[in-house]
């Protein structure tokens, strides 16, 4: 397999530098202590109802549309399944998370933006850390999972010929 040697785009390397940015506020403005994992995961589980809850199916059906077109792309190219080379194959598993960051970071950008402006109508302060987290949670994460799963269907559908990792 050859290692995608393209640089990130501007989009995505504000991404990781929000997010870097993220980490430091929240631990600068809120600290790490029991109370604020206990806090956190409150919050998390709090977001699921109450203003801008859409956005628990908005941010996933975008994040599988773009999973989707790049399983069908895996499955053409004969690509090992993206999580199985992330996971088992050191060499190709920086290009992998480049391309997964490339492909959803438009996506998790919303999702950032938008889970701010959820903080702000229903929580009346901001937790950075927890921004990037529901970034992750609804974006990052189910393209990781749904382009695999997509590229191991169509591979398996189109026969044993068709499959190379």
């Amino acid at each position: 397999m050859e290692t995608d040697t393209r640089e990130l785009s501007y989009l995505a390397k504000l991404v990781i530098a929000l997010a870097f940015g993220l980490v430091v506020a929240e631990l600068l403005w809120h600290g790490v202590a029991t109370l604020t994992i206990e806090r956190l995961w409150r919050n998390l589980l709090g977001r699921t109802s109450g203003p801008m809850e859409f956005r628990f199916a908005l941010q996933p059906a975008m994040a599988a549309i773009v999973a989707i077109k790049d399983g069908l792309a895996d499955a053409r190219t004969a690509d090992s399944p993206f999580l199985q080379t992330i996971v088992t194959s050191p060499h190709a598993r920086r290009a992998k998370l480049s391309e997964g960051l490339e492909a959803t970071a438009r996506i998790m950008l919303l999702g950032i933006v938008m889970d701010v402006v959820y903080q702000i109508l229903a929580l009346d302060t901001f937790y950075p850390l927890e921004a990037l987290l529901i970034a992750l949670l609804l974006a990052f994460i189910p393209y990781c999972i749904l382009r695999g799963l997509v590229s191991r269907a169509v591979c398996r559908w189109r026969g044993p010929a068709a499959r190379r990792g």
